[in-house]
C-alpha cells in the first residue's frame, strides 16, 4: 500500500508539471508577438479626418431674434367724439396719404359752426357801433360838447368790441376745424392691417379706427444683452431668416438706454430687401460685431478635456498633442460654406495638418498615413 500510495503521487506530480509548462509556454507566447503587431499598425485617415490650420477672415457674430415692423406706421384716430358714419376701406387695401378714409357724423359740428358764425356776425356789429361812437365823441370833445373822459370811455368801449369779435372769430375757427375732423384722411401711404370699428359705432374722443402700415420699409427690433452691446457699431451687417427666406440687414440704431427688467439694450436694423415680407413677422439670424484676419481652425478641432486646450497635430506620420493659445470664436468661409473656427494666437503654424473631432480620440504617437485623395489634394495645395 504504502509502494502504491508513493507511485500515484509521483505521477500526479508529473502530470502537474507538464501542465504548468504548458500553461507558462503558452502566456509567454503572445509577448513575443505583440510589440511587433502594435509596432507595424498604421492608422489610415480620409478627408473627414484632418483639416489644416489657415489664415482666414473670421468674423465673431452674436444671434438676435424679434419682430418685423414697419418704419412708417400709423392709427387713425377720431379727433372728435362722434358715431363713424362711414369707412370706405377694410384690412389689405391700399391707400395714399391725404386718401379720405371714411366720415364721422357731423350733424352737432355743423350747428356748432353755425352758431360760432352768428355770434361772431354780433361781435363784428357790436365793433362798427363802438367805432362810430367813437368817432362822433371825438369830434364832440374837439368842439367841447363833452369831456375827455367821455371820449376815454368811447375808446375802451372800442377796444372791447374789437376784443370780443376776434374772440368770437377764433370760435369760428376751432368749429371749422372740428367740422373738418370729421373727415378720416390717410395721414400716410400704405396699407391696411386693422380694421378696429365699424359705421354705426359711436367713437370717443381718440378712439382707434384704422391701423395702416408702409411695408416698403421694414426694421427689425431684438434686444441685445447688456455685455454684448458695447461692441456693437452702427452700420454692421446681419444675415437673417424670415420664414425661411434668407435677408441682409443693416445695424441703423443702438438704443442709449438698457431695458428695466432684463436689463438688455434694443437694436434696430434696417432689411435691404424687405419685398414679400410682412410687419409681425418673426426673424432670426446673426450680427457681425467684429472681423479681422486670424489664423484659425475649425472648432471642432479644438480639444478641451485637459486643463489647457490643445490639438493632434500630424507630422511626420504621427500624431502629436500640441497646447495652443485661444482666441475669440466667430465663423468663416472654408471649402465654400461658413463654419465656426477658434482663432490661434499660438502653437500653429498656417498649413499645419489636424485631426478633426470625426477622428475620435487617438492617442498621442499613433504612427498614421494620408489617404490618397487626402494626399492629392495636399500636393495641389502645395503647389
Amino acid at each position: 500500500m504504502k509502494r502504491k500510495t508513493v507511485l500515484m503521487t509521483l505521477v500526479i506530480l508529473l502530470v502537474l508539471g507538464v501542465g504548468a509548462g504548458w500553461w507558462l509556454k503558452r502566456g509567454k507566447a503572445p509577448t513575443t508577438v505583440a510589440p511587433t503587431a502594435a509596432a507595424s499598425a498604421v492608422l489610415e485617415l480620409g478627408t473627414l479626418d484632418l483639416t489644416r490650420a489657415q489664415n482666414l477672415r473670421l468674423e465673431r457674430q452674436i444671434e438676435l431674434s424679434g419682430g418685423l415692423r414697419a418704419v412708417d406706421q400709423a392709427v387713425v384716430k377720431a379727433k372728435v367724439a362722434a358715431e363713424l358714419r362711414t369707412l370706405q376701406v377694410r384690412e389689405g387695401d391700399s391707400v395714399r396719404a391725404g386718401q379720405l378714409l371714411g366720415e364721422l357724423d357731423s350733424t352737432e359740428l355743423v350747428w356748432r359752426l353755425r352758431q360760432a358764425e352768428q355770434t361772431a356776425a354780433a361781435a363784428k356789429a357790436q365793433v362798427e357801433i363802438a367805432r362810430r361812437t367813437l368817432d362822433n365823441n371825438r369830434a364832440l370833445v374837439g368842439q367841447g360838447f363833452i369831456s375827455a373822459t367821455a371820449l376815454e370811455a368811447a375808446q375802451s368801449s372800442d377796444a372791447a368790441a374789437q376784443a370780443n369779435w376776434q374772440a368770437a372769430q377764433a370760435a369760428v375757427e376751432l368749429a371749422r376745424k372740428g367740422l373738418a375732423d370729421t373727415r378720416l384722411i390717410a395721414p400716410i401711404s400704405g396699407q391696411v392691417s386693422q380694421r378696429l370699428a365699424q359705421p354705426g359705432e359711436r367713437v370717443a374722443l381718440d378712439g382707434r379706427i384704422l391701423e395702416i402700415v408702409d411695408l416698403s420699409r421694414l426694421e427689425l427690433e431684438a434686444a441685445v444683452p447688456a455685455d454684448q452691446a458695447a461692441a456693437l457699431r452702427v452700420g454692421a451687417k446681419a444675415q437673417l431668416n424670415v420664414e425661411g427666406q434668407n435677408v441682409a440687414a443693416t445695424l441703423l440704431r443702438i438704443n442709449p438706454s438698457a431695458q428695466a427688467g432684463s436689463r438688455a439694450v434694443l437694436v434696430y436694423l434696417r432689411l435691404d430687401q424687405p419685398q414679400g415680407l410682412r410687419h409681425g413677422m418673426f426673424a432670426r439670424g446673426t450680427l457681425a460685431v467684429e472681423s479681422r484676419d486670424a489664423l484659425a481652425v475649425p472648432v471642432n478641432v479644438l480639444r478641451i478635456e485637459k486643463a489647457h486646450p490643445y490639438v493632434l497635430r500630424v507630422q511626420d506620420g504621427q500624431v502629436k498633442a500640441v497646447t495652443v493659445e485661444t482666441g475669440i470664436s466667430g465663423e468663416a468661409l472654408i471649402d465654400g460654406q461658413r463654419q465656426g473656427v477658434v482663432e490661434i494666437r499660438s502653437g500653429l503654424a498656417a498649413g499645419d495638418w489636424l485631426l478633426t473631432g470625426a477622428s475620435g480620440q487617438v492617442p498621442e504617437g499613433t504612427r498614421v498615413k494620408q489617404a490618397a485623395a487626402v494626399a492629392s489634394a495636399s500636393s495641389a495645395a502645395s503647389r
